[in-house]
């Protein structure tokens, strides 16, 4: 069984560009409820404290079977990147209008938790209307060959 919790407004709402998948620093309870699929990327977006890439606002809901371990449910996490990756996206994020978006949460082949970011643009509302008629229009074309 795989876990991947996906962050499903970010291509609505945003262009994005690069994509990276980072490590993310966890406590042991977080980790298993990522395992149980018991986390939330949406509203969460990704700062730089001093050379570091944080993320906020992404929720890991208290373990189950946690005690006062329990780790807090929407804490900052420090994400893992090399030194190059991480002054690639901060050059990027200093031009206007780019910030960095978590878009995917899986566990990878060696149980390890990783977090797939990008550098991501803001759409503008005509945008948002031309990808919901693209949606429509493929959906409709896969739905005629169905039948």
């Amino acid at each position: 069984m795989t876990t991947e919790i996906k962050n499903k407004r970010a291509s609505f709402d945003y262009i994005l560009s690069n994509r990276l998948t980072a490590g993310v620093v966890l406590y042991g309870t977080e980790i298993k409820s990522i395992r149980e699929g018991k986390a939330s990327l949406a509203d969460t977006y990704c700062i730089f404290i001093g050379n570091e890439l944080w993320i906020k606002n992404m929720q890991i809901s208290a373990y189950r079977l946690g005690t006062f371990y329990n780790h807090d449910v929407k804490r900052d996490r420090k994400l893992l990147l090399t030194k190059r990756e991480l002054r690639k996206f901060q050059r990027a994020t200093k031009e206007t209008g780019y910030t960095i978006i978590p878009v995917r949460l899986f566990i990878a082949e060696n149980g390890y938790a990783k977090l797939e970011i990008a550098l991501a643009r803001g759409k503008k509302a005509y945008d948002k209307r031309q990808s919901l008629k693209e949606n429509d229009a493929r959906r409709e074309m896969r739905d005629t060959k169905m039948l």
